[in-house]
């Protein structure tokens, strides 16, 4: 078991920077892809980033490419999502996820284990 918990976010204007974490639990943290998903009111769950174990790969959604970075610290057990340049589209709870393998997967349904969330507003 993996437990997921994200902390970070909170209401920012448009233009704005805000840097969620993801503290998980568990000796095999490196071995786990580890990923964030967004939902925004009234919209399905969606891919924003990954990264493999290692650290050596990630995956952006486009819409966030050269905004967002997404990197993790194995000795903390924790996963970094910088998020620059926020517009009001960015807005919804942002969830962790991992997986104990490297694929970095979109679909959300391939995904093991989910944080709770942390909600992300982003005013214009």
């Amino acid at each position: 078991q993996v437990q997921l918990v994200e902390s970070g976010g909170g209401l920012v204007q448009a233009g704005g920077s805000l840097r969620l974490s993801c503290a998980a639990s568990g000796r095999t943290f490196s071995s786990y892809a580890m990923g964030w998903f967004r939902q925004a009111p009234g919209k399905e769950r969606e891919f924003v980033a990954a990264i493999i174990g290692s650290g050596g790969s990630t995956r952006y959604v486009d819409s966030v490419k050269g905004r967002f970075t997404l990197s993790r610290d194995n000795a903390k057990n924790t996963v970094y999502l910088q998020m620059n340049s926020l517009i009001p589209e960015d807005t919804g709870v942002y969830y962790c996820a991992a997986r104990p393998s490297p694929a970095m997967y979109l679909n959300p349904d391939r995904w093991t284990y989910w944080g709770k969330g942390t909600l992300v507003t982003v005013s214009s």
